[in-house]
């Protein structure tokens, strides 16, 4: 699945909130040169947690990554963008889908799917039980 940087720009999603941009820099390399899988899986994990924080109301923590598919290798100075929609509401669980583009250091404007996930947070109390989500209006 090599994309390469002369195809047309992907379109950027409308129906996802843009929750975190962020540029991986050398520190965060692999022994290839690429993005360590890890470290773009703690971003994404990040990322999915901003739309929770909304319903939760409190504490909260992820109980489970249903997803991961890493598309495309991630290299230092993409800038990378995360988008995050709410799949699921249960009554102490959210689950979300969050998509990863990268903006190449070298073709900016132009945009490649790079990553993929399916995560799911629980909202918890102050032992780090799980507790019932507010209703929203």
């Amino acid at each position: 699945m090599s994309q390469n940087l002369n195809q047309p720009n992907v379109s950027l999603p409308t129906d996802k909130d843009l929750v975190l941009k962020v540029i991986p820099m050398p520190a965060d390399c692999n022994a290839n040169g690429d993005i360590f899988g890890g470290w773009v899986m703690a971003q994404v994990d990040l990322a999915g947690a901003v739309l929770p924080a909304r319903y939760t109301q409190g504490r909260f923590a992820t109980v489970a990554v249903n997803q991961f598919i890493f598309k495309q290798p991630v290299r230092v100075g993409d800038i990378l963008s995360f988008f995050s929609s709410v799949t699921r509401i249960g009554n102490t669980s959210i689950t979300v889908q969050v998509e990863v583009y990268a903006e190449r250091f070298q073709a900016q404007g132009n945009y490649l799917k790079v990553t993929e996930a399916s995560l799911t947070y629980v909202a918890i109390d102050h032992n780090g039980k799980p507790r019932a989500i507010p209703k929203q209006n």
